[in-house]
Order: structure tokens, then C-alpha cells, then sequence
């Protein structure tokens, strides 16, 4: 716990230093480091956050993921209201030729499409002059709104008796939190215990335990692969999320669509907006429902869409109502397949990391593989791509549904238990009901 909240200390202050330092890199190399850092930064926030949640409510992380992955969506949906005051429709740069250039912007702003940057070329833009843009104002507002996320886990850090110069002062909270156990009170006591012996043991479930060799020793082949094809699910449905975000108005903007630039620039706002309120009506569906079957729901949710969307590809109306149910059916998907997966191998946390991971690299490689193929084939193949990854995607959770059929059971003191007892740790660093 100690590593993970000075983890999410330091990766949560980094973002706030990197937008605040942005509008002061004048070099692109500079520029690049800095996102990187950024990147790296979200990366350790998204893993971190997701398998602490994990670890501390287990049967009952479903909810919580839900909650966590509701506030993603409502980040990345309000975060361009925040920057949009900020952008300039004029250029940024005032010269001589600025009143012929200034009257193109508009239409540069709205056309600025991933694959075909070379169209942009005939217009004659000043490089040099006086800089007139605000749009530095829109990184700092956004470090300034994500200041208070490491102060708050800071608090955290000093209430616990985690800082080494405030140890003596504070009370510390629970060491089991109490919502999760409030309806198992005679196991209040023993989880407790549990959890503050890595404290005193000196490490025996640290950050990286994972990734220890022993922990691999008589695995099943199943316990692998229910992790492979529980990173590939996300892979193929957070790489849609990705795909179709980046190209949805550059599939609208063209033909046979071509729709008008204004009315596409709301697509992917509406997607995002989906996305969020899916997240926010998963949040109360978990308490009803089986992550197994929110997946289900999902998966087979999103093969139908992107199959609707190839047969009235000629209909503007429906691509928006599409859109819009692409992204209730891909909100929860990430949260649920968590869940599922954790369930299955009794929520050690490991396979958090790969889930993750699995779903980063999908984002960002069917973002590079769908741009390729839509500057080869055409804006057609957008939908064409969708549907084979919704369909892999339905695949590779119908393999996760078999080898959960063929992994081992727990044992039998496991079975005698009650089904909603949540597994712990003992000594030896297993987990048991």
C-alpha cells in the first residue's frame, strides 16, 4: 500500500508539473520528452488505481471499477469543454499576411484529419511574428484542476503514518475498509490482521510481487491463459475506443457521408458522452449483474453496432445513433472484464497489470493500423475494421469463458464457505477464502 500511494503521489504531481511546464517547451524534442513523461505518469495512475481497487474491495470491486472508470469518461468528456474557450479560430500569429491566412483557419481547425495531413499544404500560414494565442492558459487551468488529486493522496500518506516526518502525530484510518466488510462482521477482525501483516513482515505482497517467478511455479496452463485472452478482450474493445474516437469525423467529413464539418465535430462527443453515462448507469447495473454477463452484453452489443453501421453506412441519421450505442456498449466493458478476470483467479491483483497493459497497446496500435488502412483502402474500411475487431474481441472472450470452465476450482474448504466471503492472505502469501 505504502509503494502504491507514493507511486500514485509522484505520478499524479508529475501530470500537474507537465501541462504547467507544455506551453513552455519551445523545442519539439523537448516537447516529446515531456509527453512521455506524461504518459508513463497516466500509465502507473491507471494500473495502480485499478488493481488497489481490486485488492481492497474483491468480491465487491465490480462497483467500485465502475465508479473509477465513470470518472475516466467524465475527464476526457469535460476536459475539451475546458480548452475549447482557449482556441483560436484566427491565427495565432500576427503578420502581414495574417488578415489572407486568418480567413482559412477555420476550415484548417475542423480538417486537420490523421490521414490526410498533406492537404493542408497549399495554405500559406505566417511562421513568424507576434504570438497572440491563449491556449497556454488551458494547460495551467488543467494543472491547477489536478493539483488537489496529490495533495489528497498526500493527506492519505499522513494519515496512514507513510511519511516519515509526520509519523507520530495522526491517527491512522482502518486498516480494512469498512464499507466493504460492513455486511461481514465476524470477518472484520481476521482481514484486518491480514492486511496489516505485510506491514509488519516486511514485504511479502510489495508492488512488484507479481512479477516474481515463484508465484508461476505448478501454475495451470489455464492460469496463463485466462490472463492472454483477458489482456486481448481489452485489447480489441479499448482499441475501438481509440480507433473510432480518433477517426469517426474523418470517416463523417468524407464520402459517402460527407457531412458537414460543424455537425461531425460533434461525433466524437457524443461518443465520449455515451461512454461516461454508460459508466454511470454501470455503476448501480453491477449490484444486479455478473461481470461475466455485463461482457457478454458488451461484446455482442458492440458486433451488432458496427454490423448496423455497415448496412446503412449511407445514413447519416444512424450513424450518430450508432455512435451513441457504440458507446454505452463499450463503457463497461473495461471495468467488467476487471472484475471477471480477478474473479476467476481470486483477486491477487496480478492480472490487473496485464489487463492493462493489454488494453494500453490495443489503444495505440489499432490507432496506427486503421489510420494505415484508411489511407490505402478508403474511408469505408473504418467500419469494415471496426466490425473484425468486434468480432476478435467476441472471440477471444468466448476462449476467456472456456478456460474459466477448465481452471482449476478452489478447494474444498473454499466451497464449504460462503460464496460472498472475499479471499485473503495468509502467511505464505496465498490467498484463501
Amino acid at each position: 500500500l505504502a509503494q502504491s500511494l507514493f507511486a500514485l503521489f509522484a505520478s499524479s504531481l508529475a501530470i500537474s508539473l507537465v501541462f504547467a511546464i507544455i506551453p513552455l517547451c519551445h523545442n519539439v524534442v523537448v516537447l516529446a520528452v515531456v509527453m512521455a513523461v506524461a504518459g508513463l505518469a497516466m500509465g502507473c495512475i491507471d494500473t495502480i488505481s485499478n488493481m488497489q481497487l481490486v485488492k481492497i474491495y474483491q468480491k465487491d470491486s465490480a462497483i467500485f471499477l465502475q465508479a473509477l472508470h465513470f470518472f475516466v469518461g467524465f475527464g476526457a468528456l469535460l476536459s475539451p469543454l475546458i480548452a475549447d474557450p482557449f482556441l483560436s479560430d484566427t491565427n495565432c500569429i500576427l503578420s502581414n499576411s495574417t488578415a489572407n491566412a486568418s480567413s482559412n483557419l477555420p476550415h484548417i481547425r475542423k480538417s486537420l484529419v490523421p490521414h490526410h495531413p498533406g492537404n493542408l499544404s497549399h495554405y500559406d500560414l505566417p511562421m513568424k511574428g507576434m504570438v497572440v494565442t491563449r491556449v497556454s492558459y488551458a494547460f495551467w487551468i488543467m494543472a491547477l484542476i489536478n493539483l488537489p488529486v496529490p495533495i489528497a493522496v498526500f493527506f492519505l500518506l499522513y494519515k496512514e503514518r507513510m511519511v516519515p516526518c509526520f509519523n507520530s502525530s495522526s491517527h491512522p484510518l482502518k486498516s480494512a475498509d469498512e464499507l466493504a466488510m460492513e455486511t461481514r462482521p465476524a470477518e472484520k477482525d481476521d482481514l484486518s490482521t491480514t492486511v496489516q501483516r505485510p506491514h509488519a513482515a516486511g514485504g511479502h505482497d510489495d508492488l512488484f510481487s507479481c512479477c516474481q517467478s515463484k508465484n508461476y511455479r505448478g501454475a495451470s496452463y489455464t492460469y496463463f491463459a485466462v490472463h492472454i485472452t483477458g489482456a486481448l478482450v481489452l485489447f480489441m474493445t479499448d482499441g475501438i475506443v481509440g480507433e473510432y474516437s480518433g477517426f469517426i469525423y474523418s470517416y463523417a467529413v468524407e464520402e459517402p457521408l460527407s457531412v458537414v464539418h460543424k455537425v461531425a465535430g460533434y461525433l466524437p462527443s457524443l461518443f465520449w458522452g455515451f461512454i461516461t453515462l454508460g459508466r454511470l448507469i454501470s455503476i448501480p447495473v453491477s449490484y444486479r449483474m455478473k461481470p461475466a454477463t455485463m461482457v457478454f452484453i458488451n461484446v455482442v452489443g458492440v458486433l451488432i453496432t458496427f454490423l448496423l453501421l455497415l448496412i446503412f453506412s449511407y445514413s447519416v441519421v444512424f450513424l450518430f445513433v450508432g455512435t451513441a450505442s457504440l458507446g454505452l456498449f463499450l463503457s463497461s466493458t473495461f471495468p467488467s472484464m476487471l472484475a471477471y478476470t480477478e474473479d476467476i483467479l481470486q483477486y491477487k491483483g496480478c492480472a490487473t497489470t496485464v489487463l492493462v497493459t493489454g488494453a494500453g497497446i490495443g489503444e495505440m496500435v489499432l490507432q496506427l493500423l486503421v489510420g494505415s488502412i484508411i489511407h490505402d483502402q478508403g474511408s469505408y474500411s473504418f467500419l469494415v475494421c471496426g466490425m473484425i475487431f468486434g468480432g476478435l474481441a467476441f472471440t477471444f472472450y468466448a476462449f476467456l469463458l472456456f478456460f474459466h470452465r477448465m481452471y482449476p476450482k478452489p478447494s474444498s474448504d473454499m466451497d464449504d464457505a460462503s460464496p460472498d466471503k472475499p479471499g485473503v492472505m495468509d502467511d505464505t502469501g496465498q490467498y484463501q477464502r
